[in-house]
This record gives structure tokens, sequence and C-alpha cells, in this order.
């Protein structure tokens, strides 16, 4: 598996409006575009860093893992997501190697394929997302581009 780049990182919160008023409010940031993944039980807003993306997401229900990470650990550093040519060929050479991977098949969302590693020693605890493709807006049918 090589790395071509960080795609995004993620920051569990209780309140994604609370949390705007932070990140639009006192650092300036504009949001790139808002979603809800039914299937992930979250709602995010995506900012844009130059090429890395910044998201806050909060749980849409209390069992999905966003609100089983809060109930731990509270609001936070959530996960780091790195962008791979082939996220299905990652997870095989991972399993491969014995690092112990969530997904053994890539999930998909918005056009994109993307699985999680677990938070191991390996990774130092830290909750790991590889991912390729591009996000497709649902709005618009186009891809979301980075704002270098």
């Amino acid at each position: 598996m090589k790395v071509k780049e960080v795609d995004h990182i993620c920051f569990a919160v209780k309140s994604v409006e609370q949390a705007r008023k932070v990140y639009e409010g006192v650092m300036g940031m504009q949001p790139a575009f808002e979603y809800t993944a039914e299937q992930e039980g979250i709602r995010v807003v995506r900012y844009y860093v130059g090429s890395v993306a910044i998201e806050i997401m909060e749980p849409t229900n209390s069992t999905c893992e966003v609100a089983r990470f809060l109930d731990r650990n509270g609001e936070g550093f959530y996960l780091i997501a790195y962008k791979v040519d082939d996220v299905k060929e990652a997870l095989n050479e991972l399993n491969k190697t014995g690092i112990q991977t969530i997904d053994v098949e890539p999930r998909r969302i918005m056009g994109a394929r993307y699985g999680f590693i677990q938070p191991s020693k390996a990774f130092h605890g830290v909750l790991t997302e590889i991912i390729d493709g591009e996000f497709i807006r649902p709005e618009t049918g186009e891809r979301e581009v980075s704002h270098d």
C-alpha cells in the first residue's frame, strides 16, 4: 500500500451547529458542503485547509460508531483518512501483512470507496481510514475538489 496524501481529518462533536460557530465564526473557514451518511449514522460538514478536508461530524443515532466514541471519549479528534490508489487492494495487502482491518471489502459513499483499519498499536491507537476516488456531490453530480 502506498499512501498518496492525507485526504481528510475528522472530529467527532455532539452538535455540528455548535462546532460551526468556532470553525466558521472564529477560524473563518467556509464549508465546502454538508452531507448525511445514513449508513454510518452521521451528519457531516466538510471544510478545506489547502488540499486536506476537515470534517466535523455528529451522530444521527445513539448506536453509531461516532455516538459510541463520544460516550467513551467526549468530543475531539476521531480519525485520519489517507488517499490510496485502490482501497480493495490496500485492504488485502494490509490483512496479508497482519494488520487488522475493520473492513474486508470497501464501503462506498458518494462515488468514493473507503475502508477502516483497526486503531491498533501499529497505528498508535488512531482510527485510520483509506479512501480512493473522489466524492461526487449528490445535489449536483459534480466531483468535489479541494480548495488549494
